[in-house]
């Protein structure tokens, strides 16, 4: 097949969304396809929606890859005529994130507009393909392909497991990128509350992202008594070691599309708390592989890391929950296959 992919920015940004997007890619190109990268260049919502006035698709594909990401740019090309089909991957839409009532509103309309351009879905998650369905009563081919989470290899082992967690201090790990969906403060609010607890807390995630939230969560941790470091993003290699050494992932999104983070977690024997909104319930078992929290519900998730503190009997059970939850996902290569042959499906259509 000779396949584009559209992106906003570089494939080599270092988020879950973007990490699908650059293994889904290699695993096309191990298969001999030819993948062109149409990329468009980041700004902000309103400049995005000015494309559709000089963006159009290019020739000579047999079938387009679009991140939804790129919607408000692509709505106009895409109700264009091309030559092939367009199939949209979504990780999750922007309306389902948490803001203003009337804000979402606008984007609903706004990406309602743009599923109903395209002819078929990639989704990354069970709840990403309800909240599609719902907003453009989709009935196009579509398949869920969960993200990659194996690209750690091996889960570690169950003795390292409890080996670790009778260690002090409590060391909880946060992966994501500095904005406030990812709920950083959540956390840091959570540890503020729990004045008799030893943890060290490491922080992993762009500090470019949303720089104004980044230097108040800078502030905010600043004023707490323990040690919390922040060291931006990381690859694979550094990331490895802070993930070995962690008791516990934390991540309280306001909400997550998947959810990739938490499942690398697990293979670590990382226990992960998130949210209820969004697609963590996907992965997390309430009280079995970690803890789901209301969103910015500080006062539960300081709870939750007390308990696992004082009983790591407690943490034990978790984490070894949380590495058999790992093992139980499906393979990368067994998802690309299937979403290779939905691909050359939509194709033949």
């Amino acid at each position: 097949m000779k396949l584009g992919f559209l992106i906003y920015g570089s494939l080599d940004t270092l988020s879950g969304g973007y990490l699908y997007d650059r293994m889904l890619v290699d695993y096309l190109h191990a298969q001999g396809d030819t993948v062109e990268i149409i990329s468009l260049p980041w700004r902000n919502y309103a400049a995005h929606l000015t494309d559709n006035f000089r963006f159009r698709l290019p020739q000579n594909l047999d079938i387009l890859i679009q991140d939804e990401l790129n919607h408000p740019s692509i709505i106009g090309a895409n109700w264009g005529k091309h030559p092939y089909p367009v199939v949209s991957l979504v990780h999750h839409l922007r309306c389902s994130e948490h803001r203003p009532r009337w804000q979402n509103r606008f984007y609903r309309v706004v990406e309602k507009k743009y599923l109903q351009s395209v002819d078929g879905f990639i989704f990354n998650s069970l709840t990403t393909q309800r909240v599609v369905n719902s907003v453009a009563e989709n009935s196009k081919p579509s398949i869920v392909a969960f993200p990659p989470t194996d690209r750690f290899g091996d889960a570690i082992a169950e003795n390292e497991i409890i080996k670790r967690a009778q260690s002090e201090p409590l060391r909880i790990l946060f992966v994501g990128n500095l904005i406030e969906r990812k709920g950083l403060h959540t956390l840091l609010d959570a540890l503020g509350q729990i004045s008799n607890l030893s943890y060290r807390l490491d922080v992993v995630g762009s500090l470019d992202a949303d720089p104004v939230y980044a230097k108040a969560m800078q502030e905010k941790a600043a004023s707490l008594p323990s040690s919390v470091t922040f060291h931006s993003a990381l690859e694979n290699a550094p990331l490895t070691r802070l993930l070995r050494q962690a008791h516990i992932l934390v991540v309280p999104s306001s909400y997550e599309g998947f959810g990739i983070v938490y499942l690398e977690g697990m293979g670590f024997g990382l226990p992960a708390i998130g949210t209820t909104a969004g697609a963590a319930s996907e992965i997390i078992t309430d009280g079995e592989t970690g803890y789901l929290i209301q969103p910015n519900d500080s006062s539960t998730l300081a709870s939750r890391l007390a308990d696992l503190a004082r009983d790591r009997g407690l943490l034990t059970r978790l984490s070894l929950e949380a590495r058999r939850r790992y093992l139980r996902q499906p393979k990368w290569t067994e998802t690309a296959e299937q979403i290779r042959e939905f691909l050359l499906t939509i194709c033949r259509r």
